[in-house]
């Protein structure tokens, strides 16, 4: 059972590794075995399809990620600090996993349900958030807004970067990959700070 997990474990290692320079479309099954040191018919006992294997690397981020998010929306923390720490968590998960928003829009256009599965899965319950959102409000401490458009705001301005980065990068940092990523680093402060400021009475 062990050997087996840390198989699988060696396995979602070398996808992800795989897609994020190749991309989902570009990726090969061969590709994915060579660099997990194993060989392709152990791939597929594992994982049957590359989108099989996909989904298992974009879930398990995923999970990841939405356990950082649940204790930020969750706990009792004020809206500022949500927001720094989501900007921070958010953009660094997209550093790490440049892949995600290609995988996304993939997803979007082809499976809709499946997607949606996934995202109710790991979904954390942004009440509380919203609750804070709405008493901060009432307190004076920021302006008054519907709460949505504040969320959808601060992840528009984390995600549109990555979403546009084959463009972007070749704009606004000719084409210099490393650039961008110091860009990115610099932003998680740039985007919580422009959302603060936008929403402070």
């Amino acid at each position: 059972m062990g050997e087996a997990k840390n198989t699988e474990e060696t396995i979602l290692e070398a996808a992800k590794i795989v897609f994020i320079h190749k991309g989902m479309d570009g990726a090969r099954m061969q590709e994915i075995a060579d660099e997990a040191n194993i060989n392709k018919a152990l791939l597929h006992y594992y994982f049957r399809s590359k989108q099989k294997l996909f989904d298992a690397v974009f879930s398990k981020v995923l999970s990841g990620t939405f356990n950082e998010m649940r204790e930020i929306f969750q706990g009792d923390y004020s809206v500022e600090h949500a927001v720094k720490r989501f900007a921070d968590s958010y953009i660094d998960m997209l550093i790490k996993n440049p892949y995600i928003p290609e995988f996304v829009i993939h997803e979007l256009n082809k499976d809709q349900e499946a997607l949606k599965k996934i995202v109710r899965q790991n979904l954390p319950d942004l009440s509380p958030f919203l609750r804070t959102i709405r008493r901060e409000m009432d307190e004076g401490k920021i302006i008054k807004m519907d709460p949505r458009q504040l969320m959808m705001n601060t992840i528009s301005l984390c995600i549109f970067p990555f979403v546009g980065r084959p463009i972007v990068t070749q704009i606004l940092f000719e084409g210099d990959q490393q650039k961008f990523y110091e860009t990115m680093e610099r932003r998680k402060k740039d985007v919580s700070d422009f959302i603060l400021n936008a929403i402070k009475p």
